[in-house]
């Protein structure tokens, strides 16, 4: 009798264990499954990330690809150009500043155009020219004439002719404010120059950088600059 009892009790634990048993194993089916679906939606998600990046890049390079044949004309009053044209103002600066160009590069010209206020709607300063050339080889030769002529005219008043920069030399440019700002305050002379670089005097001598991690490396040998920029670098 008492075996029997105790045969019953075992088969009823061996019983429970087995459905305690079958419920990890659900459990466990359940948690691989959703385990599958976390990798999944995670790979969708990196791969919808890749995506949005490469079309991110390709949007940018589109855009500076535009933009690389790109000048501007800075200074130009608007009543001027309503007299005479964007084209023509351009072709008249080509003619008086560099006259050996002559219409070659005027037939260049793919699109003239003001480009519109981009700080102050309310400003009275006139908005710049944009010329959109049809290679770049002529936008870079008119900028390396002007920076030879280092001063341009129309009709004998100075304009200035500038390239159109992408959005991440705007941005590289921007980020050399503050710095410019401080060194400005401690009379280092400093400038931005074309595309994205900073000049500066320092120790009687003319320091150059394009990016601020040169600049960081430079002044860890100079503790007096390093001090003075420490809070930017």
């Amino acid at each position: 009798m008492k075996q029997s009892t105790m045969n019953k009790a075992i088969n009823e634990i061996k019983t429970t264990l087995d459905r305690i048993n079958s419920r990890i194993t659900e459990a466990e089916e359940q948690i691989s499954d959703m385990e599958d679906k976390v990798v999944e939606i995670t790979t969708a998600e990196q791969n919808k990330g890749k995506r949005m990046k490469r079309t991110e890049d390709s949007l940018r390079d589109l855009w500076d690809n535009m933009k690389r044949t790109n000048i501007r004309i800075i200074g130009v009053p608007e009543e001027e150009e309503r007299k005479k044209g964007t084209e023509k103002i351009f072709e008249e600066i080509i003619v008086e500043n560099f006259p050996n160009m002559g219409k070659e590069i005027v037939n260049q010209v793919q699109e003239a155009q003001r480009v519109p206020y981009r700080i102050n709607t309310r400003r009275n300063t006139p908005r710049h020219i944009l010329i959109k050339l049809s290679k770049i080889k002529y936008k870079e030769s008119i900028l390396k004439a002007a920076r030879e002529k280092q001063q341009i005219t129309h009709k004998g008043i100075p304009r200035r002719l500038t390239a159109d920069l992408s959005a991440e030399t705007l941005q590289a440019r921007r980020e050399w404010q503050d710095i410019l700002k401080v060194m400005k305050e401690k009379s280092l002379q400093p400038r931005l120059l074309y595309p994205a670089r900073i000049s500066f005097r320092f120790d009687g001598e003319i320091k150059t950088f394009t990016d601020k991690q040169k600049l960081r490396e430079f002044s860890t040998t100079k503790p007096a600059l390093q001090q003075m920029l420490k809070e930017l670098l």
